[in-house]
């Protein structure tokens, strides 16, 4: 447990006349922090050194009637260059900034940070799971920079209405808080205290801080209009919708939605899967991000989660299209010691789901105990599906960290009821002068059903692993990093029936470099096994040993350029180790002056081996090709204007080297069978205004264009790169307008 700082809550109890004082203006004006908490204990914690930073750096703490206010003074000198590049939200990079971070509850569950960049860039983020951090949410909060010729400044106010929390005693609240400043020459990190979320444990190491306790409510109302007018067709369509936001008190939160907002101006990457696992892509939906941490609940490996908001408004289970979200309502609070939240969602329509998501939490020191509930009715396919799962965290001292979870599932579908569990236990320790260790078990029945409303990448899996890791934080002066960690694991994977899908050794190194850049490279080698979900149900397929090489290297703004590449070799073919692939990306970026940046992205890969499935118990091996470009231009027309240009574009020829069928008993046996050659274009592209009318008010115009063409045959790689610019299969010209009315 950290210790409690209460004579910050004496001072500014005592002070209560200046409490609300705080201008947020970057300027730290004489008498404005009287009575705050002074911090002058920062540390590097990137490298994780202990040691005080290099560059000296204060801050202060206030708790006001208005929000958590926070001041920095950062002393930078000349000799030391300042980044000057504005960005758009969430979009930090390589840059001097400040982050405050809040645990509002201060048990280490959820946090929330708060980004601020010397020249007013902003980014926040959601943290759960001690060191998972999620930019989709964006919360309403005040900040402003400023600078002198020795140091910058900055001034954070956090509102009390932006997120749940529990009911203090005794008139105080204590919270768990951290700071830190980055230097973006050199990549140095400086903190108070000197917690870091390198280490399996960051959340719970935040510094325990008692504070005077205020409520403030609120109650948000923002409606939006967007008229659409499709290129193609010549339609025009008008949509209009409302999210609601009530907080009478700390202890209760509401938020509402009518018609809600689908995030249209918004882009997702494009990717081409191919894969027996669907791709996964955050959710920018203001609804679906306001207070969702309680909700973010983790399950398996990945991006494997109990709740996943995209299913909401996913296409229709009668292929009409995207499903039609009529409302929805979101409930957060807490009673006691106990937390709690409730979503609930409907679609219109006879095929129209309803979606409802049930979380509670209690905090028993030691011992934190959580469970969730979710249900989707699906009246299209006759099917309901519910998920239950309890999960533990035990942290009996500074060193143990162990983390588990039972999840079960009951469908029924057509009069047919499936019903299976499964469980996974985390658990860190960490043993010392950087060494630490991690044990990880994996067990999904081969009838467990999350996909409904979560994501879990795939069932039937057994999963065993362990991790040895060391950090090194003082390498030799001549060295080029300034601290790395390396880590070695050994992994064995089953299905549910014991066939063996693999063995696996890996090793990994992430550094941070002494020229403010980054590193990390990863290698792995997988045992000859089996693939049980390459033909979707069709068969188990004996596969080789498998290889797998990853590197990639970033490097920071030096005069106008930043750099950033990755290179990527892997043997997954039948060929195995003898058809390793290379991928090689390069993305350059380009900053002409402080408010414009353009970006490049060039990407080639050759696959001298992929294996593909072609329909029943059929498989292609193929020669591919692939090439890919972006462009992306960030224009930050002052400070509430910008212009975005983003293009992509996807060139594929795959070429068939043999055909397969999968025997009985999972060996490939080579066929004649007609597999055609096969090429892919790909395209999307954008241009979007926005002009931010108040905060979380926002007018913007977006143009989309994009396409996709699969067709059989073989073409140059330059050829079909070329046309796929040409692609058309949707346009569109997107007005949206949206004002948050609060109190």
């Amino acid at each position: 447990m950290k210790p409690v700082l209460p004579l910050f809550a004496l001072a500014c109890a005592a002070l209560p006349s200046l409490a609300s004082a705080v201008i947020v203006d970057g300027v730290l004006s004489p008498g404005e922090w009287d009575g705050a908490r002074h911090v002058t204990e920062f540390t590097q914690v990137q490298p994780l050194t202990g040691e005080p930073g290099s560059l000296r750096t204060e801050a202060w703490v206030k708790a006001t009637p208005n929000g958590l206010a926070v001041a920095f003074r950062n002393v930078q000198p000349a000799g030391v260059p300042r980044s000057a590049q504005r960005t758009r939200r969430d979009q930090m990079g390589q840059l001097d900034r400040v982050n405050v971070m809040v645990d509002f509850d201060g048990d280490g569950r959820t946090g929330y940070d708060f980004v601020v960049s010397l020249p007013g860039g902003i980014a926040d983020e959601v943290i759960t799971s001690e060191r998972s951090f999620n930019d989709d949410w964006d919360g309403h909060w005040h900040q402003a920079t400023s600078q002198d010729d020795e140091a910058w400044y900055a001034e954070v106010l956090v509102p009390w209405h932006v997120a749940p929390m529990a009911k203090p005693e005794n008139g105080t609240r204590t919270l768990g808080i951290y700071l830190d400043r980055v230097v973006a020459h050199t990549g140095e990190r400086i903190a108070w205290p000197a917690a870091s979320y390198q280490r399996p444990r960051f959340l719970s190491d935040f510094a325990r801080v008692e504070v005077p306790h205020y409520e403030q409510a609120l109650l948000a109302v923002t409606p939006y209009v967007v008229v659409v007018n499709d290129r193609i067709t010549g339609d025009t369509d008008v949509d209009a919708g409302a999210d609601l936001f009530w907080k009478p008190s700390g202890q209760f939160q509401l938020s509402a939605t009518i018609n809600p907002d689908f995030g249209q101006v918004e882009s997702d990457d494009l990717v081409v899967n191919f894969g027996a696992v669907e791709s996964f892509f955050g959710d920018k939906r203001p609804f679906f991000t306001e207070n969702q941490g309680l909700f973010d609940v983790p399950f398996g490996a990945g991006n494997s989660r109990l709740l996943y908001t995209r299913r909401i408004g996913a296409p229709a289970d009668d292929g009409s299209g995207a499903g039609d979200v009529a409302a929805a309502v979101k409930l957060n609070g807490s009673l006691g010691q106990v937390r709690y939240g409730l979503l609930a969602a409907t679609e219109d329509g006879d095929a129209g789901r309803d979606f409802l998501a049930l979380r509670a939490t209690r905090d028993f020191g030691t011992h934190d105990l959580g469970g969730m509930l979710t249900r989707v009715d699906r009246p299209f396919l006759d099917r309901v599906a519910t998920v239950y799962s309890t999960d533990h965290l035990w942290t009996p001292d500074e060193t143990w960290t162990i983390r588990s979870q039972v999840v079960a599932s009951s469908v029924t579908q057509a009069g047919e009821r499936s019903d299976d569990l499964g469980f996974q236990s985390r658990i860190d320790q960490a043993l010392g002068n950087g060494w630490r260790q991690q044990l990880y078990l994996l067990h999904l029945g081969d009838g467990l059903e999350l996909n409904d409303i979560g994501y879990l990448d795939r069932n039937d899996f057994n999963y065993l692993r362990y991790e040895l890791a060391r950090r090194e934080d003082a390498p030799p002066e001549g060295s080029r990093y300034a601290s790395y960690e390396t880590r070695w694991a050994a992994s064995v994977r089953r299905n549910d029936g014991g066939l063996a899908i693999a063995e696996a050794a890996a090793v990994q190194r992430y550094a941070e470099l002494r020229d403010g850049g980054n590193e990390f490279w990863d290698l792995a080698a997988f045992t000859p096994g089996h693939d049980d979900r390459i033909t979707r149900g069709n068969g188990v397929v004996r596969v080789p040993e498998k290889l797998y090489l990853f590197w990639e290297r970033s490097r920071p703004q030096r005069g106008d350029w930043s750099l950033y590449g990755y290179a990527r070799a892997t043997a997954e073919g039948l060929d195995g180790a003898r058809g390793l692939g290379l991928e090689l990306q390069f993305e350059p970026t380009l900053h002409l002056g402080d408010n414009l940046a353009l970006q490049g992205s060039f990407s080639l890969q050759h696959q001298p081996d992929w294996l593909l499935w072609r329909g029943g118990n059929q498989l292609g091996s193929f020669r591919a090709d692939t090439a890919r470009i972006g462009a992306n231009l960030q224009w930050q027309l002052g400070r509430r204007q910008e212009l975005r240009v983003k293009l992509e574009a996807i060139a594929l020829d795959a070429r068939l080297r043999q055909a397969w069928r999968v025997a009985p008993d999972g060996e490939p046996v080579a066929s004649n069978d007609p597999v055609p050659d096969f090429t892919l274009q790909n395209l999307g592209f954008q241009v979007r205004y926005r002009f931010e009318v108040a905060p979380l008010s926002d007018l913007y115009v977006v143009y989309g264009r994009g396409g996709l063409a699969v067709e059989d045959g073989s073409r140059p790689l330059a050829e079909l790169l070329g046309d796929a610019t040409s692609l058309r299969d949707a346009e569109q010209l997107l007005v949206k307008f949206s004002y948050r009315f609060a109190n």
